[in-house]
């Protein structure tokens, strides 16, 4: 093997890893906005419990085999119109994603202090849930068809949480 081969077969090498590492930092980052707009529009009137307890069901759902493996999959879940990237109308998981009105994020300042929570949570991987393992939740004021079935475990602010 020449040496000309074999620098070009580590800078290939090399090449290869930082191209690895850059596509997982910006899935990571992805994952971080995908979990921080869910916690906006879910629960940005909530107390940090209650963004917490929108973050637990998320997460809990990407460890569940019953969910999409990643955190942007199980924000955005739900059928789509044929031919259309637009989901089907009240048909999501979260129900900001399909409920019609805009998703922009108008107040920068709430995000922004979402966004550091999320990135606050998501480095710690020994935290509690404090869900207490909970794939669903509702407001309090509704009475969906799903939460007989289910076993409720916490109330946080205006949610109800509950799992299977």
């Amino acid at each position: 093997m020449s040496l000309l081969f074999k620098i070009l077969l580590v800078f290939s090498i090399l090449f290869s890893y930082s191209c690895a590492v850059d596509t997982k930092a910006e899935e990571s980052e992805e994952n971080i906005r995908c979990l921080a707009k869910n916690i906006y529009f879910e629960a940005r009137s909530e107390s940090m419990a209650g963004w917490l307890g929108v973050a637990d069901v998320t997460l809990n759902r990407v460890s569940s085999k019953r969910f999409p493996n990643s955190i942007c999959e199980v924000v955005f879940q739900g059928p789509k119109y044929a031919n259309s990237s637009l989901p089907v109308r009240h048909k999501c998981q979260f129900s900001w994603y399909c409920d019609g009105k805009s998703d922009d994020i108008v107040d920068i300042d709430m995000y922004s202090e979402i966004s550091y929570f999320v990135r606050t949570i998501t480095k710690d991987t020994s935290r509690f849930d404090i869900t207490e393992g909970a794939t669903h939740y509702h407001h309090h004021a509704i009475n969906p068809f799903w939460a007989k079935s289910m076993t409720k475990t916490v109330r946080i602010d205006s949610h109800i949480f509950y799992r299977n």
